[in-house]
Parts: C-alpha cells; sequence; structure tokens
C-alpha cells in the first residue's frame, strides 16, 4: 500500500518539460569583445502596481541582476547607474532605448526583457488547482551596430511527473513540490543567463 501511495506522489509531482528554453546567436560573438553589459528595465505583462515588488517586469529585471552579477568574466552595470539615466531613454522600440542606454553609461551591449506570461500558481506546494505559468523573451543588442546579437524565449507551464516520465532528472532536483511564478521564473532566467555567459566566454 505505502508502494502505491509513494507510486501515486512520484507521478504527480511537478516537473519543468523539456523544450522550455530556446536561444540563437549571432556567429560573430567573439569579434564583438563583449564585456560591460547594461540591463534595461523589462517591459511587457505588468502587475496593477507596477514598479512594485509585485510587477513581473520588476521581478525579472531584478533576477537578472541578481543571476548576471554571480558569474564573472563580464561587467554589469549597476541598476543605480540605469536608474540614473532612465528619464533619458525617452519612447521607442526596445532596441532604440537600449542603444541610448548603452551609450549613457559606456556599455558593450545592453539586456532587454519582455514579459509575455505571468500566472501564479493556484495552490500550495504540495498540490495545485491550477500551475503556475511564465513566459518572458530576452535580447543582448549590440550598442556599437545596434543589432541583436543573441536571444532567448522561455515558456513554461509546470507539469505533473505523470505527463512527462522522461524528466524525472528535473523532478529530483526541484524536490517534488510546484513552483511559485516568481520561482518559475527564476529558472528560466539561469538558463537563459548561463547559457548566454557560455556563448560569450565559452564557459
Amino acid at each position: 500500500m505505502w508502494a502505491l501511495a509513494a507510486l501515486f506522489l512520484f507521478l504527480s509531482s511537478c516537473v519543468f518539460g523539456p523544450g522550455n528554453f530556446q536561444s540563437s546567436h549571432s556567429t560573430d560573438l567573439e569579434s564583438r569583445k563583449i564585456k560591460r553589459i547594461a540591463i534595461l528595465p523589462a517591459t511587457g505583462f505588468s502587475a496593477k502596481a507596477k514598479g512594485s515588488q509585485s510587477d513581473p517586469t520588476w521581478i525579472l529585471t531584478q533576477q537578472l541582476y541578481s543571476t548576471m552579477s554571480a558569474l564573472p568574466n563580464w561587467q554589469i552595470v549597476a541598476d543605480r547607474e540605469v536608474n540614473e539615466v532612465a528619464a533619458q531613454l525617452g519612447q521607442g522600440t526596445d532596441g532604440t532605448r537600449a542603444k541610448r542606454l548603452g551609450e549613457l553609461v559606456y556599455a558593450d551591449a545592453v539586456l532587454s526583457g519582455r514579459v509575455l506570461r505571468y500566472r501564479e500558481r493556484e495552490g500550495e506546494e504540495l498540490g495545485v488547482k491550477n500551475p503556475a505559468s511564465v513566459a518572458f523573451i530576452l535580447e543582448l543588442w549590440d550598442v556599437r551596430r545596434g543589432d541583436i546579437i543573441w536571444s532567448a524565449r522561455f515558456d513554461e507551464t509546470q507539469k505533473p511527473l505523470s505527463e512527462n516520465i522522461f524528466a524525472i532528472g528535473e523532478f529530483a532536483r526541484r524536490g517534488a513540490r510546484w513552483l511559485s511564478a516568481e520561482e518559475l521564473m527564476h529558472e528560466g532566467v539561469k538558463k537563459a543567463v548561463q547559457q548566454l555567459h557560455k556563448v560569450l566566454y565559452g564557459a
């Protein structure tokens, strides 16, 4: 009986399915010599309290800062420095604002982000009515040339292991629990930042 109960818990536990992350990049990244990177405040889907700690765009921006700052080789422009020139960015596309920001803070590249979906789980860690669901896009802009040299998309709605038995490794790593939307977004940010760091510096 205990074995059956354990099997049921195993099969109903949550995982991240494969294919939730895709990216592409320019073939000449080495020649671009990207070292100093600024982070443009994210845009897109926002909570009512825009700019607050419950705003998904604020959450994405802060997660990018904390995750990128922990890695070597690149220099991340401090958010304080970005905030000081934010009023000078004006309106326009992400590309236009990214180039302007890069010029103002002397960055080689600027990372922009857009939140496409941010749905909080309904329920608790061990059982949910509806799981968390998050989607966002990141783009790295070369300030000097003004083009996108790397982009990534994370799109995940957490699913039970019974729907994807091949994701046992992810199941074990996450401790068989349902994540909040903020935690799910952080999973995507870590995947994206680690992949970007690897394509830029080979490590």
